[in-house]
């Protein structure tokens, strides 16, 4: 049972037991070397959001859980590193050991409309681990799924698409690029349109490292404070048009 405001509304999330998706074709087993900077402390966290889609008559007889776990399947092909494992080496040095083995994926239904939320859409999101159940174990940086998604269909036919991702794999932009293959997929398309590149080699220091000025903000020891974005200038919005989601500007 999930409490939106303290006095309104009330929602249940039905979910199934969490399954793993793996590549729908065979993939590479590899061991592929992270960057120098993804190795930061700074960097090893989960990043958490959710995509909010309103119900399109478009879609009648489609199941957006299905529709989304076989296209999910399809991109894992081309971004096969994603269904690998985070491991660590000498120096605490990230490599992901590209196994096959999967995203964790978990199908649910909630007995509330898109309406039904108000104006709750928006940061902080009320019963957001409802949308985002995250299993024991599951939150591990290493050894661990290094992305999650659930999809959560609502009684107006539109659906909430909720993920985790390790930050050490990946920044919003390159997910983003993963979510739109995997869009494209999902209409039909039997390749992402933009290939995905690996070479993180790109960015790793000389050996042995030459420096010549100082880069405060990679200092291990003051990375991992916060963000060096300032955060007292920022205002949220929702663009609804079809998709509705979180969108933080400058003013």
């Amino acid at each position: 049972m999930a409490q939106l405001q303290p006095s309104s509304l009330v929602f249940v999330v039905r979910r199934h037991e969490p399954e793993i998706v793996v590549p729908a074709k065979p993939t590479p087993h590899e061991c592929k070397m992270l960057s120098d900077i993804d190795d930061q402390d700074g960097h090893r966290f989960q990043i958490r959001g959710l995509h909010i889609y309103r119900g399109n008559a478009g879609m009648q007889g489609k199941d957006p859980v299905r529709v989304i776990r076989e296209a999910l399947a399809k991109a894992l092909v081309f971004y096969y590193p994603f269904a690998g494992r985070l491991k660590e080496g000498p120096n605490r040095k990230l490599m992901v050991d590209c196994t096959g083995e999967g995203v964790l994926f978990i199908e649910a239904d909630a007995d509330v409309t898109l309406e039904d939320f108000g104006d709750s859409l928006h940061p902080p999101f009320p019963s957001f681990m409802e949308l985002l159940c995250e299993p024991p174990g599951s939150n591990d940086l290493l050894n661990s799924p290094v992305l999650q998604i659930q999809v959560t269909r609502l009684k107006c036919g539109g659906f909430i698409f909720a993920h985790r991702f390790n930050h050490n794999m990946s920044d919003a932009v390159g997910l983003i690029q993963f979510m739109c293959g995997m869009g494209e997929i999902a209409r039909g398309a039997v390749a992402p349109s933009i290939p995905p590149v690996w070479e993180r080699h790109l960015l790793n220091a000389r050996d042995t490292p030459l420096i010549t000025c100082e880069h405060p903000e990679y200092d291990h020891a003051t990375a991992a404070i916060g963000t060096i974005m300032p955060t007292d200038n920022l205002v949220c919005k929702n663009v609804k048009n079809g998709l509705v989601y979180y969108l933080i500007t400058n003013q």
